[in-house]
């Protein structure tokens, strides 16, 4: 008969190592981003609605799994529409989608140009 006593000596759950850097990184995952330039286009978007009077007010949030860009019409309302960029969806349906106010997904892609197209002002023919 074999007694362990107290240590871990022939335990195997007792050998399982961790690195210390993998461990950190983990814990302190950094959060999802808008990077220089789409945060300058979503801006120029916002600029151009509150010029017309559409939107007032806006909010950035970085999670863990995405960035969401949101305008208010107000500050106290639900926002109006979000611009979410997640991605893990980058190779799938594309790291971008512009969200309304009820959840449905106006526009999803994988170029923020193209999916900030949903907010381009369709031309009117002006007759003389």
């Amino acid at each position: 008969m074999t007694d362990h006593g107290t240590g871990a000596e022939g335990r195997d759950d007792s050998a399982i190592l961790i690195p210390l850097h993998e461990a950190r990184r983990e814990r302190d995952a950094l959060p999802v981003t808008f990077h220089r330039r789409e945060l300058d286009m979503i801006l120029r978007i916002y600029g151009e609605m509150v010029a017309a009077g559409e939107w007032r007010d806006y909010a950035i949030d970085h999670l863990r799994d995405r960035a969401v860009f949101s305008a208010f019409r107000r500050t106290s309302e639900v926002p109006l529409y979000q611009i979410v960029k997640t991605p893990a969806l980058a190779r799938k349906q594309g790291a971008f989608s512009v969200v309304a106010a009820n959840g449905l997904i106006l526009k999803r892609g994988h170029e923020l140009p193209r999916v900030l197209s949903v907010f381009d002002k369709p031309l009117k023919l002006v007759r003389a």
